[in-house]
């Protein structure tokens, strides 16, 4: 079967892996609404396309804090990437690395950092922090991160505890004997996510500044109150973003909330955009209402169960063109 657009992985991914797994990557919280609606929103976003403007020329290269990329779609932090292709996250980053886009990695990776860093040398990487009761445990990811050059630190704010995802208490999902949360073994028994801090406030910016040198990037806003003190916190980026709609359920769609944040920032950070995007028109309509950069998360999973890092290098190559492509056809 030829690939021809991103639903066709969603289709592969969903007939080939267990169940279990698909479930797990599929989830939203509740009723899903939020996830659902994360796509829904981007079909009544309209554009105005622009005619005669000469685009036989196209640069759609852009720069995520000073770093160059080749188009602005980065790979969001999702957990457990063996579940969908043995070799995991190393799978991911080399098929970043070979974009030349950025990979966020989950605090939740079933490989080590350094095995990451190892699989994708010299490539734009970032790392996404939960911040664990243990906060030596948190510390010393951050600081490990940082000395394996990952060049970016993402701080998830939205979960203080995990969503209800229905499927999953349905499926009693667990991760596979045979699979580890590698970065957090022997911190504690893996998988009580109940040892994230809810106790996480706005202050514990500074703490994670005192950590490190690596610019901090605040991942799960949804509105210009929170935008405005991120920037007030001093991080250097936020993502818009509602955890795929795995958290709240009834919380805007991630393009519906953007503008709001845009206008609180007043370009004093980069923003960026998760959720919902499934072709390149959607790319352009994000980067249209202000985005620097988007970053896919499902999408990445149905490529690594494809063919791994060839089937998610084919599904960044379909987006790649499909944006050009958008951008030609509007001018």
């Amino acid at each position: 079967m030829a690939m021809v657009c991103l639903s066709d992985f969603e289709a592969y991914a969903k007939k080939y892996l267990p169940k279990i797994a698909w479930d797990f990557f599929a989830a939203g919280a509740d009723d899903c609404s939020t996830r659902d609606e994360n796509i829904l929103a981007y079909k009544r976003i309209h554009f105005r396309p622009r005619m005669l403007r000469d685009v036989s020329v196209m640069d759609i290269r852009t720069k995520l804090l000073g770093t160059e990329i080749s188009f602005p779609v980065g790979i969001a932090p999702t957990g457990f990437h063996q579940l969908a292709w043995p070799d995991g996250e190393k799978s991911t980053a080399r098929a970043a690395k070979a974009m030349n886009i950025c990979y966020i990695a989950s605090t939740y990776s079933t490989c080590t950092l350094e095995e990451i860093s190892a699989a994708a040398p010299s490539s734009l990487r970032w790392f996404q922090l939960y911040i664990h009761r243990n906060r030596a445990v948190s510390r010393q990811l951050v600081q490990q991160a940082e000395a394996l050059g990952f060049q970016g630190l993402v701080l998830t704010a939205d979960l203080p505890y995990t969503g209800k995802r229905r499927d999953d208490v349905r499926n009693g999902f667990r991760l596979p004997p045979h699979m580890k949360l590698k970065n957090l073994e022997g911190a504690f028994e893996v998988c009580k996510m109940s040892l994230l801090d809810p106790s996480v406030t706005w202050n514990d910016i500074y703490w994670l500044r005192s950590l490190t040198h690596l610019p901090i990037i605040i991942k799960g806003i949804l509105t210009n109150e929170d935008a405005e003190l991120a920037v007030r916190h001093g991080v250097q980026g936020i993502i818009v973003s509602n955890h795929g709609g795995r958290q709240l359920d009834g919380a805007p769609a991630t393009i519906d909330a953007l503008v709001e944040v845009v206008e609180a920032v007043q370009g004093k950070v980069e923003v960026y955009l998760d959720g919902g995007i499934r072709k390149g028109s959607d790319v352009l309509k994000a980067l249209a209402l202000g985005a620097k950069c988007v970053f896919i998360g499902r999408p990445a999973l149905w490529g690594l169960a494809y063919k791994g890092e060839e089937g998610l290098q084919e599904v960044l190559r379909i987006l790649q063109d499909e944006f050009r492509l958008s951008m030609a056809l509007a001018g």
